[in-house]
């Protein structure tokens, strides 16, 4: 049974990798610079949301067909929040790649726009690695999100 579990996580965190860098792809590609801060930032979110939307499925498919029509919260939760870390980790990835080799001009630029708008209050020292890892946790955490009310949604007993 665990290894159908483990199956299930890797079938669907790999379905969620793929749609992460899909829509990264395609936003580099219809022009990232085309865009304001605030709207790649939307469509930042938007890639994680779709990315993470798997593990609905994930817990469902789990539920349906591997574990007899019956899924706990707990078992519900553990699927989604280690689906979590592997598209956590598949972001924070792209977001490395992206800010220290295609734009390794992004943090200085942000923190520009930030000093021009008045909100000197809001920057930190950021590099790549680190905005790695914070994608990576906040990844992990609306994935944990999703995963309690997937497995809360879908439990049966």
């Amino acid at each position: 049974m665990l290894l159908k579990m483990k199956n299930t996580i890797v079938k669907y965190g790999t379905y969620g990798i793929i749609t992460g860098f899909l829509v990264f792809t395609f936003h580099l590609i219809i022009g990232i610079d085309n865009f304001d801060y605030s709207t790649n930032e939307i469509l930042g979110y938007l890639s994680i949301f779709l990315s993470l939307s798997f593990i609905y499925f994930a817990i469902k498919h789990y539920r349906d067909n591997v574990n007899n029509g019956v899924v706990s919260i707990g078992k519900g939760i553990v699927i989604g929040v280690l689906i979590s870390l592997l598209v956590g980790t598949g972001i924070g990835i792209a977001d490395f790649i992206y800010t220290k080799f295609i734009n390794p001009d992004f943090f200085s630029n942000y923190e520009e726009m930030l000093r021009n708008q008045g909100r000197e209050d809001e920057i930190i020292e950021m590099s790549s690695s680190f905005a790695a890892l914070f994608m990576l946790v906040l990844v992990t955490i609306i994935g944990f999100i999703i995963s309690l009310v997937s497995s809360l949604f879908l439990q049966r007993k």
